[in-house]
């Protein structure tokens, strides 16, 4: 019901709305509707109130609510249903959790995760509205041994999001991380439900830094992480990134689906932070180090060693360079 107070409201931002009207309007109490108004307030919303004239949405929030989003979208299929949260463990719990009952293109969000995780584990830091964390339902007509490729597409979309909202150029560490000036700024994980020869749902999951907030970030991380505001010199407006990370995303997404990995290949090769350089390889079994010296047509990562060509795979490895942080 608060929801739909927001929208009343929003639509009619130029004038006042009554009590009475919303009571009608909604077929709830007049006091239901001011307590749903200073709910509202609480959240971040100024919303003008006068006796005899009503109220009035004065300022909005950078929240990441379905009323808030809407508006900004330019998708046929991403983000079209926003499940919000103010506070989740992981969005990625939950999408899993709904993802089978659920369309393609719905995404939960949530202004803050406690318990956040990247690749292999990690914890990943996700304070209140310090950035975009968020999990989106796909489900791709793709045979299963193709679905890690998505993780390489999603970094694609995360890159051009970045450049069209802030103008800051951002980089990839294949396959996941997404970098600014040597350090992370977003990192993706993609977790598959699939059967032989077919995938039930892919929950892509993406946590990208926006403001570094008033909480203390964990001392280890510090010199690993970034910030869009910190890099770009201003506040930047989480639904606007939002809505262009799921316009970029969609195309890139649908891309993907017509034409193959290959199609946005060169995009992966032309934003890397590591093709050229010496890189630290980490798998399971060995350690090696070499060159990068590919990203090919499947995704794979081509190094080259001492004893010659490595290709690796997506989902089996970790990457870091030899240099810094990368």
């Amino acid at each position: 019901m608060k929801e739909r107070i927001l929208k009343e409201l929003n639509q009619n931002r130029r004038s006042f709305i009554s009590g009475q009207y919303l009571s009608d309007r909604l077929g709830i109490s007049r006091t239901a509707v001011w307590k749903y108004i200073n709910a509202l307030k609480k959240q971040g919303y100024e919303i003008e109130a006068i006796p005899n004239k009503g109220y009035r949405l004065v300022t909005s929030p950078d929240v990441l609510i379905a009323e808030e989003v809407y508006p900004l979208l330019k998708t046929s299929v991403l983000g079209r249903k926003v499940i919000h949260s103010e506070k989740l463990a992981s969005t990625s719990l939950l999408a899993k959790e709904i993802a089978p009952q659920q369309q393609e293109g719905t995404v939960v969000i949530a202004e803050e995760q406690t318990g956040g995780r990247g690749r292999l584990g990690r914890k990943w830091y996700s304070p209140r509205g310090g950035g975009i964390w968020a999990s989106l339902i796909l489900k791709p007509r793709i045979r299963p041994e193709k679905a890690y490729q998505l993780t390489q597409v999603a970094a694609v979309a995360v890159v051009k999001a970045i450049k069209e909202t802030t103008g800051v150029s951002a980089g990839i560490k294949w396959p996941n991380d997404i970098i600014i000036n040597g350090k992370k700024v977003c990192g993706i994980l993609t977790e598959m439900n699939a059967e032989a020869d077919a995938v039930n749902h892919i929950i892509l999951s993406i946590g990208l830094n926006v403001s570094p907030g008033q909480e203390d970030m964990p001392p280890d991380l510090r010199d690993k992480m970034t910030f869009l505001d910190v890099e770009c010199g201003f506040s930047v407006s989480r639904k606007g990134l939002l809505a262009a990370l799921l316009g970029e995303l969609e195309r890139v997404y649908f891309k993907f689906l017509e034409q193959g990995f290959e199609a946005v290949a060169e995009d992966c090769r032309r934003f890397s932070v590591l093709l050229g350089r010496e890189v630290r390889v980490e798998q399971m079994d060995r350690v090696f180090q070499g060159r990068a010296v590919q990203i090919t047509g499947d995704g794979a990562l081509l190094v080259q060693t001492a004893e010659g060509r490595v290709e690796v795979i997506s989902g089996d490895v970790s990457v870091r360079g030899v240099y810094g942080y990368l």
